[in-house]
């Protein structure tokens, strides 16, 4: 067998040949609430831009003085040459913002869960997992050779009976996405720590969709719960309500400077760039200054997922900015996804496997920028493309 005889994908072939292939439209404006993609006037409602931060003028300032300031990029990993003033005032602030004795700054999300979880956990330890938890965490359970439970979605028996199969003197990490990335809901975090401290485990909050959005001034999916001493870890991404690219882990003093020290994706990886944590410190002051951006992104949200109802259109009922609409299997959902991008609302189809075939569903995400008359033309779109039905 040659080696390249997998790289034949049948499906991408049909929906090629079918014309609604969803994947890499080309974006020719800043994220918001309205873009020009392809030459074309779209709402945009498949942006993680929860705070509407990436267009906002001081944001946008920080990043263009920061490269005036220290060039394009760092040459290097933080662990030699790449840590700069900036990456250690958004740590320490971070840090304060959040509760957390210590942050650690990575250059992408994905790259900061192969960061700690591949440091913390060995070969003799045990991980339990969501099914539905982000990718990068499955990958970086790879990196760890460790054993890997995954237990029904949100469901803590499942996760009781899981725990209660691991040797009592293993190492046990439990791992669970603060807001989960497909269906908006979140993570029941209160038995999860309850468990943990039960069977003396650690947990780790995966907050990417929860930071900027829950807790007290969008401190995240802890402090929602007022657990923020109870979470051993919690990650974050600045892609979304940070208008930024990078990620952190949040943590105490022991365990960042050991995940510092042996971490061979944080070690070996360049580190941020200037621009990218100039920006990210910018965002997270102007979430600082105005606090009421969360509760206008959960505003914005309610009111789109109450017309979304008044118009038949079926959804799955979350309180989060993730808006996720039934499609079911995939031919449909591709389809729907063509039909809304062709008459103007840019939304994300979601197939396997990101989902389970027959669970497949168009997923939509608010930011705090949307403005009611917006999400009223979105609604309208939507709708009807729907009540149209599938034409192939």
């Amino acid at each position: 067998m040659d080696l390249f005889d997998k790289c034949n994908f049948d499906l991408l072939n049909k929906v090629r040949d079918l014309g609604i292939y969803p994947y890499f439209h080309c974006l020719e404006s800043r994220q918001a609430p309205v873009v020009t993609m392809e030459g074309k006037r779209m709402i945009m409602l498949g942006s993680n831009n929860y705070l509407g931060l990436t267009e906002d003028p001081v944001v946008v300032e920080a990043g263009i003085k920061a490269l005036e300031k220290y060039g394009s990029g760092c040459s290097g990993s933080r662990f030699l040459n790449g840590t700069l003033d900036l990456h250690l005032q958004l740590e320490k602030e971070l840090a304060a913002f959040t509760g957390y004795e210590e942050a650690m700054t990575c250059s992408t999300g994905f790259q900061t869960n192969l960061a700690i979880i591949s440091a913390i956990c060995g070969k003799s330890d045990y991980i339990l997992n969501d099914r539905e938890n982000h990718a990068s965490i499955y990958d970086a359970c790879h990196l760890t050779y460790s054993t890997v439970l995954r237990y029904k979605h949100s469901d803590m028996e499942d996760l009781e009976r899981k725990l209660q199969t691991v040797p009592e003197n293993a190492g046990k990490l439990i791992i669970t996405d603060g807001v989960f990335s497909m269906r908006g809901d979140i993570c029941k975090l209160p038995e999860i720590c309850a468990l943990a401290e039960k069977y003396g485990a650690r947990v780790m909050v995966d907050d990417a969709h929860g930071f900027g959005v829950l807790g007290e001034g969008g401190r995240g999916t802890a402090a929602h719960f007022g657990l923020t001493d109870k979470v051993d870890i919690t990650m974050l991404t600045f892609s979304k309500s940070l208008a930024s690219i990078g990620g952190c882990m949040l943590t105490s003093h022991r365990v960042a400077d050991y995940v510092r020290h042996v971490s061979r994706p944080f070690i070996f990886s360049a580190s941020m760039t200037p621009c990218s944590a100039a920006t990210a410190l910018a965002a997270l002051h102007r979430l600082i200054e105005d606090n009421t951006r969360p509760q206008r992104l959960h505003d914005i949200a309610a009111y789109f997922r109450k017309q979304l109802k008044k118009s038949g259109v079926k959804i799955i009922e979350a309180p989060t900015p993730i808006v996720p609409i039934f499609t079911y299997n995939t031919l449909d959902t591709l389809y729907f996804g063509k039909a809304m991008f062709d008459a103007g609302v840019y939304l994300n189809p979601v197939i396997a496997p990101a989902c389970v075939e027959g669970e497949c569903l168009l997923r939509t995400t608010l930011m705090a920028t949307h403005t009611e008359p917006i999400i009223d033309e979105a609604t309208a779109i939507i709708a009807k493309v729907l009540k149209a039905g599938v034409k192939i």
